[in-house]
């Protein structure tokens, strides 16, 4: 038996109390979705910035009537103390996903990244540290690594931050640190690698890439791709992200106050994704005959990225059960039934 399906077993027969931040965006909505499916009680916030109503009723629709009833939504802000207060109430553990995500989005409004991502996280922060909650986990990300060139990615190895974005999930990072310093509170950070899967929105000047060329690609438009094509990412399937979130919830004290990569520690040119996301559309009776658009390299953007994921496999016991290859086979009748 796998770290992961121990603990999932074990949340079977003794349920705890969740709180998921952002839980009307796209990891939210999935992490949502696999605790009330393990019957666990859940309290999600969101203020909708990036969230969707649409992303709850479908999680609604996916679970039973009796699951759906342990589910408590707080339309809040994380700017708000008393809103992020009142939601760590009696929790057990807090999953933090609420953010401004998107490096463009940060470049263009460096000033609002910074107030949701750095004062938002520290609201949160405190809230739970006062109310004492048993674990907090939160979103942090690859944009960490900076210019670092090294690959993989390893956590204790980074280089100067490249957008406003990655500064405040830097932040996040330290003030993470602080607190355990400082108040005895001991969080975990998973560094998030290019995640994909249902509930991401395809639409939008900052929709991530594979949503957004699916999305071009069914509805025949021009697929874009900044620079060469041989820029590379680690993409990992949503369900790998989901299985480190809760590995990361229920380890043990010894294993906290740490940031881990969540990845699948393999690299995709976007060339190559492209030709992937053609032929799983092309599975799915759905031709697509256009060529790329190249266009310039994108401000902030770093070249290449992968993760070393043996910190997370070794003390967490993560490890990834889907390939991208995997992940777009599941992802798209998703995609195709909601474009």
């Amino acid at each position: 038996m796998t770290q992961y399906e121990s603990v999932l077993q074990t949340l079977g027969s003794e349920p705890k109390y969740w709180l998921v931040t952002g839980v009307a965006g796209f990891i939210g909505a999935n992490l949502l979705e696999t605790l009330l499916g393990l019957d666990q009680s859940v309290v999600g916030m969101d203020n909708f910035a990036t969230g969707h109503r649409h992303n709850l009723e479908q999680v609604r629709a996916r679970v039973t009537p009796q699951q759906w009833r342990r589910f408590k939504f707080v339309e809040g802000d994380i700017n708000r103390l008393d809103a992020c207060r009142r939601v760590c109430e009696g929790v057990d553990y807090v999953l933090h996903q609420a953010a401004i995500g998107s490096v463009p989005r940060s470049v263009d409004n460096p000033l609002y990244t910074n107030e949701v991502n750095i004062n938002g996280f520290l609201n949160m922060l405190v809230a739970a540290r006062d109310e004492n909650v048993r674990s907090f986990t939160y979103a942090a990300s690859s944009s960490t690594y900076g210019d670092h060139p090294g690959l993989p990615k390893k956590e204790d190895q980074i280089g100067k931050p490249l957008s406003p974005y990655a500064v405040t999930k830097y932040v996040n990072e330290l003030y993470a640190d602080v607190f355990a310093m400082n108040y005895g509170f001991n969080s975990i950070g998973l560094r998030y690698f290019n995640v994909f899967g249902k509930y991401q929105d395809p639409d939008g000047a900052y929709a991530a890439v594979i949503p957004k060329w699916i999305s071009a690609m069914i509805r025949g438009e021009d697929v874009a791709i900044n620079g060469d094509g041989e820029t590379s990412r680690d993409f990992c399937f949503i369900d790998n992200a989901v299985q480190a979130n809760l590995l990361a919830a229920t380890t043990s004290d010894d294993n906290k106050n740490q940031v881990y990569n969540v990845a699948v520690g393999d690299r995709t040119t976007l060339n190559t994704l492209f030709d992937t996301l053609k032929e799983s559309l092309a599975e799915n009776g759905i031709r697509y005959g256009k060529a790329p658009v190249y266009r310039d390299f994108r401000p902030g953007d770093v070249r290449h990225s992968q993760a070393d994921i043996s910190k997370a496999s070794e003390k967490l016991g993560y490890k990834p059960e889907y390939s991208i290859t995997d992940g777009i086979a599941l992802t798209m009748p998703w995609y195709i039934e909601n474009i």
